[in-house]
């Protein structure tokens, strides 16, 4: 009876005090409020560019609305939802867009503005310090007839420089750090040296040929002033001419000249 009792006693104590263990267990495996936490319950939100940069009071309206007209936000989506990589997005404030030339960007071809939009983004995640180690040239989603635009990214202090060859920014405090994206602020919109450096020079054309006097022209001159036309010779018959008359003139000169001593010959016998 005794320990049939004890028995029954373990089981009751055994069986209140599983419930007890998995709910501890259960709100150890919860995780903490937060950015984390959605991820969690919710795929990854930290991954929607669009929520990332639509919850500032509209100062990111100018750089969404052209991601959605180039339909580059659709292609970040993509990526997002099938790279292992993650992205890294530099995003131009509306403030970084008043800065331009008037007509910078409807002077683009559809084509340049969706470069000038993947310029923005970097084919992989890197955090803040991943950042300013790289200390270098990095590739862009952008690319041209050469190949990926590209950005020299450079430790600056505790911040970090990058820089287009055209212009260049600091990065500001980051509006999403969780993998797989991380989006940077910056002041200035990154323009690409392939796009809006200085052009190689054309090379100046070679000069024309200095141009011919035409005999049409002298006689036209010639008969403006009145003045007839001399008949003209061909230069080849002139030459043949010059060279006959001088052979002529050394025979008749020889021919003088035996005449002459002759002459003398036959005065000098007759006296």
């Amino acid at each position: 009876m005794g320990a049939a009792r004890l028995a029954t006693v373990l089981l009751l104590l055994t069986a209140t005090s599983l419930p007890a263990f998995a709910q501890k267990g259960s709100a150890k495996a919860k995780p903490a409020a937060g950015p984390a936490a959605d991820a969690a319950d919710s795929g990854s939100p930290t991954a929607d560019l669009t929520k990332a940069l639509g919850g500032y009071s509209g100062q990111y309206s100018k750089f969404l609305q052209l991601l959605h007209d180039t339909r580059v936000d659709d292609q970040i989506k993509a990526q997002l939802t099938d790279s292992y990589n993650g992205l890294t997005v530099f995003a131009p404030t509306n403030a970084a867009f008043d800065k331009l030339k008037s007509g910078t960007l409807n002077g683009l071809s559809n084509q340049d503005q969706i470069q000038l939009v993947l310029y923005c983004v970097l084919p992989r995640f890197y955090s803040l310090p991943m950042l300013g180690s790289l200390n270098g040239k990095v590739n862009t989603q952008g690319s041209g007839h050469e190949g990926p635009y590209k950005y020299e990214i450079k430790r600056a202090g505790d911040n970090v420089n990058v820089s287009t060859g055209v212009n260049s920014m600091l990065l500001g405090t980051p509006l999403s750090k969780e993998f797989p994206l991380a989006v940077y602020p910056v002041d200035k919109v990154p323009l690409p040296y392939e796009m809006f450096g200085p052009k190689a020079p054309t090379p100046a054309p070679a000069p024309a040929p200095a141009p011919t006097k035409s005999k049409s022209k002298k006689k036209k001159a010639k008969k403006a002033t009145g003045i007839a036309d001399p008949p003209e010779a061909d230069d080849s018959t002139a030459d043949d001419d010059t060279q006959k008359a001088a052979a002529a003139g050394t025979v008749v000169s020889r021919w003088v000249a035996a005449v002459g001593v002759v002459g003398a010959a036959l005065l000098t016998g007759l006296f």
